[in-house]
């Protein structure tokens, strides 16, 4: 029976579940006082703006990173009308220069251009940086602090005919003179919008970084998992007997590598080994119980082997989505509780835990 390096496997599912996740760039512009800084925040998991000032590529625009999240912010600080054309050709200069660039990473990969509904007005500067920005990378222009349209989208629609779309959105909750209260609004629809423009190797790491649609990094771990269970029943069909745990452990630890990038957690050995630890420890002996069951089975010739295969093969899609499923519902509790913001390992863990404990009951 082939041994499994667990250690070693772990090393490369972390690596591909982080290489495949990629990293996102996003450029954000508009005039100062918009609020670019609170629907960043809003927006995506670590608090962009209160890291403080990032690395400077222009003299209006800052390069701004966060440790363990895929994305970076080019924040233009500001889009000053009196210096609107040196602003303007510094921002193109940039999204050029960095297209480039032979990693792709590297590149800009959309624009937000942020225009405030109660302001009522979208300035030349902003008409003519849309214009020479969508030559190069898709604009979305973003109407911040929305309160009552009253055809002003319409408006903007029709002076930045180069946007691939004019989303209003409000970052945080309003309450108003006469005490009607307002919900944030149109986080999600923003980001669902910014999906379909992005790269399609960039739109893991977008889904990743942002916190505002946690159903989007429940879709997204969903077809992991149908993955993985696919990958689990064909590797657990060969009539090669005990062959399982060599291939479906891989499988499965990829897996959860893969959902733990795409909910944006740091992704680390000693992450992922703490994981499984809690996870055979949950589930170990019923699982694998059955999963010696069936590979005994293939000891049999003729019928006896298709049946051992054919019944390993249910087996093990039955366990992977059991456990690809139990670590998602668990993710989604934790991120919950903490309004979409990292988690520790210790939450995550105990999360984990108590959800595969539901799943076991399921199933008895």
């Amino acid at each position: 029976m082939k041994q499994v390096d667990l250690g070693r496997i772990v090393k490369k599912a972390m690596e591909e579940a982080v290489r495949e996740r990629g990293h996102v760039n996003l450029l954000l512009v508009g005039r100062t006082g918009v609020g670019k800084s609170t629907l960043v925040n809003e927006v995506f998991q670590g608090r962009f703006a209160e890291t403080g000032q990032g690395l400077p590529v222009t003299q209006a625009t800052q390069e701004i990173t966060k440790p363990g999240i895929p994305l970076t912010i080019f924040d233009t600080r500001g889009l000053e009308l009196a210096a609107h054309d040196e602003i303007v050709s510094e921002l193109e200069g940039l999204v050029v220069e960095r297209k480039k660039d032979r990693d792709p990473n590297r590149h800009i990969h959309v624009a937000w251009l942020c225009i405030q509904e109660p302001g009522r007005r979208v300035e030349q500067a902003e008409i003519e940086l849309c214009e020479r920005l969508s030559a190069h990378v898709p604009v979305v222009a973003v109407i911040t602090k929305c309160m009552n349209d009253a055809g002003f989208r319409t408006e903007v629609q029709r002076l930045l005919p180069h946007a691939v779309n004019v989303m209003r959105v409000r970052a945080l909750a309003e309450t108003l003179d006469d005490g009607h209260h307002l919900d944030p609004m149109g986080l999600e629809s923003l980001v669902e919008l910014t999906m379909d423009v992005v790269p399609e190797a960039h739109q893991m790491a977008l889904v990743a970084s942002q916190k505002a649609s946690l159903d989007l990094k429940r879709r997204r771990s969903h077809a992991i998992v149908a993955s993985a269970a696919a990958a689990a029943a064909t590797a657990a069909a060969t009539p090669i007997p005990f062959a399982d745990a060599a291939i479906l452990v891989p499988i499965q630890v990829g897996m959860i590598a893969s959902i733990s990038a795409t909910f944006g957690l740091d992704v680390n050995s000693s992450f992922l080994t703490t994981l499984i630890a809690s996870a055979a420890g949950t589930t170990g002996a019923t699982f694998a119980g059955r999963t010696v069951l069936t590979s005994l089975l293939k000891f049999f010739p003729g019928a006896g082997t298709i049946t051992g295969g054919a019944l390993a093969a249910g087996t093990a899609a039955s366990i992977t989505t059991v456990l690809g499923e139990a670590y998602i519902q668990a993710l989604m509790v934790a991120f919950r509780e903490s309004g979409g913001e990292a988690v520790s390992t210790k939450q995550v863990r105990e999360a984990f835990k108590q959800a595969l404990k539901k799943g076991r009951k399921g199933k008895d």
